[in-house]
């Protein structure tokens, strides 16, 4: 009779032969062998847009920059998350680092999945590049996290005194309730109380299946000056739906925000509702520069007219900072060097400059304000300000 292992046990066993087996994996490259880039992203699921994005920016990179690094072939590998489940971003992470040997971790486009995945990256010490997520803490979570988007405060304080400065001084806020919306609601209401504004109200909404509408009847009948929106990517379209059947922007209410809610990935889909709409962002397809121009043109031709959004940028700019940081190691660097190599790394990104900050392994940008105008019968994102080299914190 063969023994039975009780599946609470069973599950524990299970773990403890995982984190030996992260423990014991060499982290040591032959020059033989292929550089194995794990991208773990939602693919399908409610935040499939960011999967798209990004991934779509990471094969565009190595398009026009080529598949061979410091004379070894790099690798893709490509796992869909679905956005939903830490614990399945966990998984992932691990069967890449021990079954496909990766020599680095990529993706992310949530928090909490980089958070589950922080773990897996500080016992097998294999960089983690952090291209979507953008609470402020994520690099505290492990040493060998590095990050290429953007964090929550830096895309949310500018805002807060541009509003101050014309004119609005009464804000309803509405932010999703997980750690990105509580980073951008703590940095938007210190902000714009400092400057002597009032937060008329704030209130939070589900991640899951939100609706929206109630909340947006609330603001409307606040009467405050302007409405304060952060929603994760793919969410604008559906605020910006019910801000215009709810009429708030016909009494007088402004939408303002960083600029998650117009997102250039829908802003087209939103059309006409959406001119007027101000934020600070550290990205728009608009933005002027040959950089940008190049990059805008490469990904529309390269995915069917695709408008390339802020997490592609995230995408292009990680794969970017590997590329890099294996050039600096001549393609044999274990993780810790990796990092090392990251740390301080200065670039002209088509966002504009870039710098990670070797003290948080975090990005420094240039942030810009934009107003959704039409252009040539379709709506961008058009910068009209912008505030250099701003740090994680805002």
């Amino acid at each position: 009779m063969k023994d039975r292992i009780h599946p609470t046990r069973r599950r524990v066993l299970q773990g403890m032969a995982g984190a030996a087996a992260l423990s014991a994996f060499p982290r040591f490259a032959h020059a033989a062998d292929p550089i194995r880039i794990g991208l773990i992203l939602p693919m399908t699921g409610p935040f499939a847009s960011t999967g798209k994005q990004i991934s779509a920016a990471c094969r565009l990179y190595m398009q026009k920059n080529g598949d061979t690094v410091a004379g070894r072939k790099i690798e893709l590998i490509l796992r869909d998350d679905t956005g939903l489940a830490p614990e399945t971003t966990k998984r992932i992470a691990q069967e890449m680092v021990v079954q496909d040997k990766v020599t680095a971790l990529a993706g992310f486009g949530l928090t909490p999945l980089a958070f589950a995945a922080a773990p897996v990256a500080t016992e097998a010490k294999v960089p983690m590049i952090v291209m979507g997520a953008g609470t402020q803490v994520i690099p505290q979570r492990s040493p060998f996290i590095v990050r290429t988007g953007f964090t929550l405060p830096q895309n949310t304080a500018p805002i807060a005194g541009w509003a101050f400065r014309n004119g609005i001084k009464r804000v309803f806020m509405l932010v999703t309730d997980y750690a990105p919306g509580l980073d951008s609601e703590k940095t938007f209401q210190a902000r714009f109380k400092e400057l002597g504004g009032e937060i008329v109200e704030s209130v939070r909404t589900p991640l899951r299946n939100p609706d929206y509408a109630p909340f947006l009847q609330r603001a409307k009948d606040s009467k405050a000056d302007a409405l304060f929106v952060f929603v994760p990517s793919g969410e604008g379209l559906a605020v910006m739906k019910q801000f215009e059947e709810r009429g708030l922007k016909q009494a007088g209410m402004r939408m303002i925000g960083p600029g998650d809610v117009v997102d250039d990935d829908i802003l087209e889909s939103m059309g006409a509702p959406a001119v007027g709409v101000i934020t600070s962002f550290h990205y728009s397809a608009a933005h002027e520069s040959p950089e940008n121009r190049a990059y805008v043109d490469a990904m529309m031709k390269a995915n069917n007219g695709m408008r390339p959004n802020f997490h592609s940028v995230g995408g292009y700019d990680g794969m970017h900072l590997i590329y890099e940081a294996l050039k600096k190691t001549g393609g044999t660097g274990t993780g810790e060097q990796l990092v090392e190599a990251m740390k301080g790394m200065k670039w002209m990104s088509p966002r504009g400059p870039m710098m990670i900050d070797p003290a948080t392994r975090d990005v420094v940008q240039t942030i810009y304000l934009r107003e959704v105008k039409m252009v040539n019968g379709k709506p961008w994102n058009i910068e009209f300000d912008k505030v250099e080299n701003v740090g994680p914190g805002g």
